[in-house]
């Protein structure tokens, strides 16, 4: 009896504890968030980044480094996420030998290849001051919980990912692309969305189901007839490298699927490779055969599953553009109303100055022995003029009135503080109106 108690007592403890690991899998590492379209090492290499970020290249090296005061999982993981971000070419800038994707070599070692974030990452992934932050996992430094990415960042790299018990597979897609499809829903317009890649390639998306689970892409490589005996591969499908398609090939040669004499490897910035036929071996009939029985030819299946309230969710990538254009909304909005706060604040505090230095009230506490008697004086003087204020004059306004140096008292040029304050009010109705016209005002930037 005791037995069995002692075993029931480990069954659940084995499934509280998977549950909590696969949960900590899911969330934390292997499955991007649905309104930032990265993963936690994603946003804390880029939160790193942005930390340093001085407009010059910084050493890989020092920038892992930096990010491990936030990320728990070690160097490797750091290094090989972020060259996987330069190699896709959009959120940061590159310099140094950083590997290739499309050839499948790799990236020289981090004390060698430089980094710094790319003018479209500064611009549309960051403000601070509308950033959530959470403690990261030592307690000692903060960390976003989501950035405040104003582009579908997910649609434009793609992701993949394994966790425990499920997985991700979103493919990349073409930026003006996705720049239009946004355009377009927030006309209220339909759009689609299909996939692109760096490596070029032909694709057949009639089985695509906008990315959604149980879908599938073939991907096929571009493969021209030069003449009767040589074939020209100028692009390979998604996935595979150049490598890997030249051994596929061979392999296919030495089982006897195809007939070859020779192939050549050409590719430098661009993929060429040369296979050359022997006489009498048909060319279109080759081609044929290098689709069926190499990797010329792959069949990919998407599966769009990303993090949404905390669990992870099967969408298709027309809802996760939409969801992404609505965060991005969402983050204008925020962005807005900060600025209209800044520049009332800006306001009301140069109307008080005007009042403070126009009627001279900096001469009534001349007198005043006290500074109690000072804030109460300059409130009681301030009063009358109370009705050309948009709101009451707060103790730390008053504060700020006794801290203006006399030389700003000596040059005060009331003209010309009244146009600064017309100014601020016209740039102020300019973002009440973006305000009330979010949409138009997000069409606007996407444009």
């Amino acid at each position: 009896m005791i037995e069995q108690k002692n075993q029931n007592n480990i069954d659940n403890l084995y499934k509280n504890w998977f549950i909590d690991y696969a949960s900590y899998v899911i969330l934390e590492r292997a499955i991007p968030k649905i309104e930032d379209g990265l993963k936690p090492v994603q946003r804390r290499i880029l939160h790193s980044m942005h930390e340093m970020h001085d407009g010059r290249f910084h050493k890989v090296a020092n920038i892992i480094g930096n990010t491990m005061k936030y990320h728990p999982h070690g160097d490797a993981a750091i290094g090989d996420a972020l060259v996987n971000i330069g190699q896709k070419g959009f959120l940061v800038e590159t310099q140094g030998n950083w590997g290739d994707s499309i050839t499948g070599d790799k990236a020289a070692a981090p004390r060698y290849i430089e980094s710094k974030l790319s003018d479209i990452s500064t611009d549309t992934v960051f403000n601070k001051d509308v950033t959530e932050y959470q403690r990261s996992y030592d307690g000692r430094n903060s960390e976003p919980t989501t950035l405040p990415v104003k582009i579908p960042l997910l649609l434009m790299q793609g992701a993949e990912g394994i966790a425990v018990g499920l997985s991700t597979k979103i493919l990349p897609h073409n930026f003006n692309e996705i720049i239009k499809s946004c355009i377009l829903y927030l006309k209220d317009k339909s759009f689609s969305l299909y996939p692109d890649f760096q490596s070029g390639g032909l694709i057949d998306i009639s089985d695509y189901k906008s990315g959604k689970r149980g879908g599938k892409v073939r991907i096929r490589s571009q493969i021209d007839i030069v003449d009767k005996t040589n074939l020209v591969i100028s692009s390979i499908p998604y996935g595979i490298t150049s490598s890997s398609l030249i051994d596929s090939i061979i392999k296919a040669n030495d089982s006897g699927k195809i007939k070859i004499r020779k192939i050549e490897d050409n590719s430098a910035k661009n993929i060429q490779i040369n296979i050359l036929l022997s006489k009498g071996i048909s060319p279109s009939v080759t081609v044929d055969a290098l689709y069926a029985f190499t990797n010329c030819e792959v069949s990919v299946s998407p599966n769009c599953c990303v993090i949404k309230d905390d669990k992870p969710q099967f969408l298709n990538v027309k809802d996760l553009l939409r969801e992404s254009v609505d965060y991005a909304l969402s983050v204008f909005e925020a962005e807005l109303k900060l600025e209209k706060k800044r520049i009332e604040e800006k306001c009301h505090i140069l109307n008080l100055e005007k009042i403070f230095i126009h009627n001279k009230i900096y001469l009534d506490i001349e007198k005043c022995e006290t500074w109690d008697s000072i804030i109460d004086t300059i409130k009681i003087k301030i009063n009358p003029h109370i009705k050309n204020l948009k709101k009451e004059a707060s103790e730390e306004d008053i504060v700020r009135l006794t801290e203006i140096k006399i030389r700003k008292i000596t040059k005060f040029d009331k003209s010309k503080h009244e146009s600064q304050i017309e100014s601020l009010e016209d740039t102020l109705k300019d973002v009440k109106n973006d305000l009330q016209h979010l949409k138009e005002y997000a069409i606007q930037f996407f444009e």
